[in-house]
C-alpha cells in the first residue's frame, strides 16, 4: 500500500500576491485614459456647452400673408368649356385635332362619313336648278301670250275675228300667269328641301363652337357617332374643349367665413403645380347656393393675371386680401418663427446650426410680422435656427440632441 506525502503539497503566496499588483496598474492606467478622453471630449464640445433645443427652418414668405382675410383652396375650372360632338349618326371618317390643339371659331375639328346626303344635296340642287329652268320656260309662254292677247285685242276692236278668238287669247294669258306662281312655289320647295340637306351634311361637321383648346379626345376615326352614345360601343363627345381665356378658380369658402369675402374683392392665387407662382385675381361671383354636405359655398375668382401655364383641374389655394398688394408686396421675403428670435446686448439675434451642429450667432433686422412668423433680414431661406434659445447660450455653443 502506497502512502501519499501531505507535506510536500504546498501553495505558491509569490503568484498571487504578484498577480494583484498586475491588476491594479491596469485599472490605473485604464482610468486615466478614460478621464483624458472625457476631458479631451469636453474641450472639443466648447466646455461643456451642450442644450436639448428645437429647430426651425428660415422660410420664403409673402407680404400678402399680413393682410390676408381667410384662406381657401380650390381648383381651376373654364367657364366656357363644351363637350363638341353632333346630331348626326355616321362613322368619325376624320379627325384634325388632338389633345392640345388651339383651334377657331367654326373650324372643322371631325367629320362622319357623309356620302349618302351628301349626294341627297346634290339631287336638292339639281331639283332647284331644274324649278328655275322651268320658270324661264313658264315666263316665256306668259310673254308669248301677253304678246298674243295685246294682237287679239286690237283686231277684236277692228271686228276682224270672232269674239271667240279673243277669249280664247284671254284664257291663254291667264293660264300663262297661273302657271309662273305655280313654278315659283315649286322653286321654294325644291330650295326648301336643298336648305334641309344642306343642314343634314352640316351635321356631319364637327366644328368648334368658339375659340380654345382641345382638352381631350374621345373618339378615334372608324368609331360610331350617335349623339347620345347610347348604342354599344358607340361615342358621344368627340372631344372636350374649353376657352382658356375664361379660366378661373372654383373655391370652397366655409359658411361661417363667407362675410370675409366679397364680390370685386382682391386675391392672390398660389398654383399647387408651381409654388412660386403667384397670380393676382379678384372675386368675379358668389354662387348663392350653399352645399349642406360640407356646408361650404363655391365662390369663383378671375385671374387679373393671365399664364399659360394656368390648366384647367389644377389645385389652387387662394388668399382673400383685405386690400390690393403694391408691387414692393409681391417679392418673397425670408421670414423665421417668432421663438426663434433673442436679444444679446441689445439685439436681435438668431443662432443658426451648422452641420456639426454648433451654433452661430447671428444679428438680424426685423422688419415686422407676416401673419404667423416674423420677418428678418441677414439669414437666407434654409437655414435651420434654433427655436427658443436658452439665455447661456452663445456663439459657438453645441447641441446634444435636436428636435424636428
Amino acid at each position: 500500500m502506497t502512502t501519499t506525502d501531505l507535506s510536500k503539497l504546498t501553495i505558491s503566496r509569490e503568484h498571487k500576491a504578484f498577480s494583484g499588483k498586475k491588476s491594479n496598474k491596469a485599472w490605473w492606467i485604464g482610468g486615466a485614459a478614460a478621464l483624458v478622453a472625457v476631458i479631451v471630449a469636453v474641450l472639443l464640445r466648447g466646455g461643456g456647452n451642450n442644450f436639448n433645443i428645437e429647430n426651425g427652418i428660415v422660410a420664403n414668405a409673402y407680404p400678402s400673408q399680413a393682410i390676408t382675410a381667410l384662406n381657401a383652396t380650390g381648383r381651376v375650372s373654364a367657364y366656357r368649356k363644351a363637350a363638341v360632338s353632333t346630331k348626326a349618326t355616321g362613322r368619325l371618317e376624320y379627325l384634325g385635332v388632338e389633345e392640345g390643339s388651339v383651334v377657331k371659331a367654326g373650324q372643322i375639328l371631325a367629320r362622319i362619313e357623309n356620302l349618302d346626303v351628301t349626294a341627297t344635296l346634290d339631287q336638292t340642287k339639281a331639283s332647284v336648278k331644274a324649278a328655275e329652268a322651268n320658270l324661264e320656260q313658264g315666263m316665256a309662254e306668259l310673254r308669248d301670250a301677253e304678246s298674243n292677247l295685246r294682237r287679239t285685242e286690237d283686231l277684236a276692236k277692228k271686228n276682224f275675228i270672232s269674239p271667240s278668238a279673243l277669249d280664247a287669247a284671254v284664257a291663254r294669258h291667264d293660264k300663262a300667269t297661273a302657271s309662273i306662281a305655280s313654278l315659283k312655289a315649286a322653286i321654294g320647295v325644291a330650295s326648301a328641301n336643298m336648305r334641309a340637306t344642306a343642314v343634314a351634311v352640316e351635321q356631319t361637321l364637327i366644328r368648334a363652337p368658339f375659340d380654345g383648346v382641345v382638352l381631350t379626345k374621345n373618339a378615334n376615326v372608324g368609331d360610331i357617332i350617335t349623339p347620345f352614345s347610347s348604342a354599344a360601343d358607340s361615342k358621344g363627345a368627340v372631344v372636350n374643349m374649353a376657352d382658356m381665356a375664361t379660366l378661373e378658380v372654383e373655391a370652397d369658402v366655409s359658411e361661417v367665413s363667407l362675410g370675409k369675402t366679397s364680390v370685386g374683392q382682391p386675391v392672390e392665387i398660389q398654383l399647387d403645380a408651381f409654388p412660386d407662382l403667384r397670380l393676382l385675381g379678384r372675386v368675379s361671383r358668389v354662387v348663392p347656393t350653399v352645399d349642406r354636405s360640407k356646408a361650404t359655398v363655391l365662390v369663383k375668382v378671375e385671374f387679373v393675371e393671365k399664364d399659360k401655364r394656368v390648366l384647367p383641374d389644377m389645385s389652387a389655394k387662394v388668399a382673400f386680401l383685405t386690400r390690393a398688394l403694391k408691387p414692393d408686396e409681391r417679392k418673397p421675403v425670408t421670414a423665421v418663427q417668432p421663438a426663434a428670435l433673442a436679444k444679446r446686448d441689445g439685439k436681435d439675434v438668431l443662432f443658426v446650426i451648422d452641420d456639426k451642429n454648433v451654433v452661430r450667432q447671428v444679428e438680424v433686422t426685423v422688419a415686422g410680422k407676416l401673419g404667423d412668423l416674423m420677418q428678418v433680414s441677414g439669414v437666407k431661406p434654409g437655414d435651420k435656427v434654433v427655436l427658443t434659445p436658452p439665455d447661456k447660450m452663445k456663439d459657438g455653443s453645441t447641441i446634444a440632441i435636436v428636435k424636428k
